[in-house]
């Protein structure tokens, strides 16, 4: 049986950020991190290595987070969640959440050892990556998520050559209790899955798809429109992963009817750091997104039979 779906006014009235943060104008972040601790509770830890959370949460001694964080160096997330949880087993503590939260290049790249070292351990810990495809908060550096074509502050004028990571995929092949991709644009969907990770033992994964105004070169009042182009385009796909098996979430699995989606074009002519794509580059794109959503209604057809 489906799980009951969390609707706008079913959620907490509790806020556990402060308003007027130092979060940039239209930033995904603040949304995932407003409604992701709705989810989380006052009950938790909160690993977070340098980041543009970091940034949000605001500089000592004052700050947004109205739960415990513990602020760790860049290579170490995995790690140091890993020691909270041993330090509350030592204290007999079973009900205190241990969430790391870090972003693209605090995981898909300077803390992927430790996390890939925390899955295979089996740490009861939920990490949640917010992929915003760049070293935002140091000046829009490329990172391992970064699409192929962006530009970045540290990219030729082609723009970055080489594909980004799946890293929810990297997390996926060591098989741990649950994994789940999210989007901004869907933060009832993100609330949903922290809740239901929660629930479970062992190590949970969720990738948070996040856009970033200055880093996306767009405005700021469209984030969340770009954000749910990416979904609705096909490019950015939501699911769950439990036992193996991956099932789509309903943003991406009401696409599984239409016959043609539409163009990513929509989504890359939105932002300012895909301008170095040719059409050559667009239509390669999109032809890489056709083949992937006829392998998903193949799938979906076959198991109807």
């Amino acid at each position: 049986m489906e799980a009951k779906k969390t609707q706008i006014l079913d959620l907490c009235d509790e806020e556990l950020v402060h308003p007027g943060n130092r979060g940039c104008a239209g930033c995904g972040l603040n949304i995932l991190y407003r409604i992701g601790l709705k989810a989380i509770g006052e009950d938790a830890i909160l690993v977070v290595p340098p980041s543009c959370l970091t940034v949000v949460q605001g500089l000592y001694p004052i700050t947004c987070s109205q739960v415990s964080v513990l602020n760790v160096t860049f290579a170490s997330t995995a790690a140091a969640a890993s020691g909270v949880r041993a330090a509350l087993r030592a204290q007999n503590n079973d009900h205190t959440k241990v969430v790391a939260w870090a972003g693209d290049g605090g995981t898909a790249d300077i803390g992927l050892q430790a996390l890939s070292g925390a899955i295979e351990r089996g740490e009861d810990i939920l990490y949640i990556c917010y992929d915003n495809e760049a070293y935002m908060n140091t000046g829009v550096q490329r990172s391992g998520t970064t699409p192929r074509g962006v530009l970045t502050a540290n990219t030729s004028i082609g723009g970055k050559r080489e594909r980004g990571k799946d890293v929810a995929a990297i997390v996926a092949a060591h098989n741990p209790a649950y994994v789940a991709t999210c989007s901004a644009a869907y933060p009832l969907d993100f609330h949903d899955k922290i809740a239901k990770a929660l629930s479970m033992k062992g190590f949970k994964y969720i990738h948070a798809h996040t856009p970033c105004p200055p880093g996306w070169q767009m405005e700021e009042r469209i984030a969340v429109s770009v954000a749910r182009l990416a979904v609705t385009t096909g490019l950015y796909v939501l699911y769950e992963i439990e036992n193996g098996q991956m099932k789509l979430s309903e943003p991406s699995a009401k696409l599984l009817g239409k016959k043609k989606l539409p163009p990513v074009s929509q989504y890359m002519q939105a932002q300012g750091r895909f301008r170095a794509l040719t059409p050559a580059d667009i239509d390669s794109i999109q032809n890489e997104i056709d083949t992937k959503w006829a392998g998903y209604r193949r799938q979906m057809t076959s198991a109807a039979a």
